[in-house]
């Protein structure tokens, strides 16, 4: 415990608030990273070069737009290809069919046996199925060409960008990241250990940012109903509100699960005073006057103060200005 001569009650004395035992929301705090909801990578589906990327990382997109453009050439020179062996499956079908017919009329005459009839009709159905095959072979080197445009499958943001214009795209290789900006949501591991707590009441939970300070309630709680083998944890999903669609994904954040309600002591933050390694408030005498004294701080409660784990008692009362009560302390040991 660290002491500093009290100062005398006066007018400038700092005003002072008296420290309880009450009721806050007690909580679990997790860590977390803030992902999309809706998120999508292209990957390449055919081979080619890459002719053209119309966005870089950052950039807005509309779905439909075209953001990837690759070489076509092989993809048009197959469909080519794939068109030639259709007709030529036509000519052969067309052609069998006739030869089935000449078949059939010697056959009506008695000039032939039923089995070269039945060869003829043999014949025609291989010639229309070959047909249908490369008519088949035709739609998918269609479709393959079509690979070759890639638009954006929602409204979003691109992400990341996985390769430039020149580069030869092969079919898997991914090429860009978009996501949704107007949903998302933190995801954290919980031990297995806490699990049986929180499911006593309601799923609840704060979102904590702690570079910006901003605090958040969810919008849902979801737990995935599996765990972890490695781990042992299982994925807790935190949704956030609409209006903190501007937090990027792979953002820090705490998430404070609500575990019930606790008796605490807490201080407002402004009563806290850090000079080196020492963390205190300044704690109100009979006389009026105020000492530094040494405490040990926890979490912040859902009430905004800081709960004070050791160093204060209940119905003590502390300096709600921590830089008011040092300099009336120092002015009471100058006298």
């Amino acid at each position: 415990m660290v002491a500093i001569l009290p100062c005398a009650a006066s007018a400038e004395a700092p005003a002072a608030v008296r420290v309880d035992s009450s009721p806050v929301l007690a909580s679990y705090p997790a860590e977390g990273v803030v992902e999309a909801v809706r998120s999508a990578t292209l990957a390449a589906q055919t081979q080619g070069r890459i002719l053209e990327m119309t966005v870089d990382a950052g950039d807005r997109v509309k779905r439909g737009d075209l953001v990837i453009r690759i070489d076509a050439a092989a993809a048009t020179q197959a469909v080519a290809g794939a068109q030639a062996q259709v007709e030529q499956a036509r000519a052969n079908a067309i052609n069998a069919r006739a030869q089935y017919e000449r078949t059939q009329g010697l056959f009506e005459q008695k000039f032939v046996s039923q089995a070269a009839l039945d060869q003829a009709e043999a014949s025609l159905r291989a010639a229309e199925a070959a047909l249908r095959a490369a008519e088949a072979g035709r739609g998918q080197a269609t479709v393959a060409r079509g690979f070759a445009s890639l638009a954006a499958p929602m409204d979003g943001i691109v992400a990341r960008r996985d390769a430039q214009p020149g580069e030869m795209a092969q079919p898997g290789r991914a090429l860009l990241t978009i996501y949704d900006p107007t949903e998302m949501r933190v995801v954290a591991d919980l031990p297995q250990s806490r699990l049986e707590a929180l499911r006593r009441g309601p799923l609840s939970a704060r979102v904590e940012f702690p570079d910006s300070g901003r605090w958040v309630e969810s919008e849902h709680v979801e737990l995935i109903p599996t765990a972890d083998p490695r781990t042992h944890t299982v994925q807790a999903r935190v949704g956030l509100p609409a209006e903190y669609a501007g937090v990027l994904p792979g953002t820090f954040a705490r998430v404070h699960f609500a575990t019930g309600e606790q008796s605490r002591i807490g201080v407002p933050p402004e009563a806290i005073v850090r000079r080196g390694e020492i963390t205190g408030v300044y704690v109100q005498q009979a006389d009026g006057g105020f000492v530094l004294r040494q405490v040990r701080l926890g979490e912040a409660l859902s009430d905004g103060r800081i709960e004070v784990l050791a160093g204060l008692a209940p119905a003590e009362s502390v300096a709600t200005d921590a830089v008011k009560a040092g300099i009336a302390v120092k002015r009471g040991a100058a006298r």
